[in-house]
């Protein structure tokens, strides 16, 4: 009895120790002085403050608008280069491939935008949102070919087989019997490009042009000039959109697993 309730202790610890910043910004998101140290009342104001500035929404746009196109191109990237991975005959090619796919994954992101800046520069692009946007999609691509290959592995590869040898093309045999098969992995690939998309700073810093900005830069450039209690706002409700993203997914995977068993 003891060693448990050491256990759980050491646990909650450690979940204190990861959250209570979070918490923290939380609470003073809600506090009615701009102090960082003394809560002197409850108010809504900042996050009244946070709908009136138009600042903020555009940044706010913009990070959707890139987030949502980057986990849409990415997701099709990755599957369907998970899939030619996977179903290539094993030699130093496929070796070689997924060599390439781990780079940018294993480089610092410094590393990945100063190569990206090289390109865009070499290549005469207009640094903005559209820079931005490849360099997500670069970015978040590999991710989701890791996130895939796994189903992938796990599928029973005569599915595929045997709905060909009944007739099927392969094209629907891939929309009717691989795809399915591999969704979990697929919405893991697109979740995991849409948060690496919101949250990267370093790349968005270096590709973006002039006048151009998402949430990580905006938060940036305001730190720097001392924290605004808007910025607290604005974390919460970040914070409670993908709080309930995530609740959501959960349900309709329970579902999901719900009617496999039946």
């Amino acid at each position: 009895m003891v060693g448990k309730g050491l256990k759980r202790l050491y646990t909650a610890l450690i979940f204190l120790f990861l959250y209570a910043p979070i918490i923290i910004l939380i609470v003073y998101s809600f506090n009615e002085s701009k102090s960082r140290g003394v809560f002197s009342g409850f108010t809504l104001k900042w996050y009244e403050e946070l709908f009136k500035n138009r600042e903020v929404m555009k940044a706010l746009s913009n990070t959707m608008i890139i987030a949502v196109l980057t986990t849409i191109v990415s997701t099709l990237l990755g599957t369907f280069a998970a899939i030619g991975i996977h179903f290539s005959k094993k030699g130093p090619f496929k070796q070689m491939v997924m060599n390439l796919n781990y780079l940018p994954i294993l480089n610092p992101d410094v590393v990945i935008a100063v190569s990206l800046i090289a390109l865009y520069r070499f290549m005469g692009l207009d640094f903005g949102l559209a820079t931005i946007l490849l360099s997500h999609i670069t970015f978040c691509t590999p991710y989701v070919v890791l996130a895939v290959l796994p189903k992938l592995k796990q599928m029973n590869i005569h599915l595929a087989e045997a709905a060909m040898d009944l007739g099927a093309k392969p094209m629907y045999a891939l929309r009717k019997v691989v795809i399915p098969e591999i969704m979990p992995g697929i919405v893991t690939g697109a979740l995991l490009a849409f948060t690496l998309s919101v949250d990267d700073f370093v790349i968005s810093f270096f590709t973006t042009g002039h006048g151009v900005q998402n949430l990580s830069i905006l938060i940036f450039s305001m730190a720097r000039r001392g924290i605004n209690p808007v910025i607290n706002a604005l974390s919460t409700f970040m914070l409670i959109g993908f709080f309930a993203l995530l609740l959501i997914i959960n349900r309709i995977s329970k579902k999901e697993d719900e009617q496999e068993e039946f």
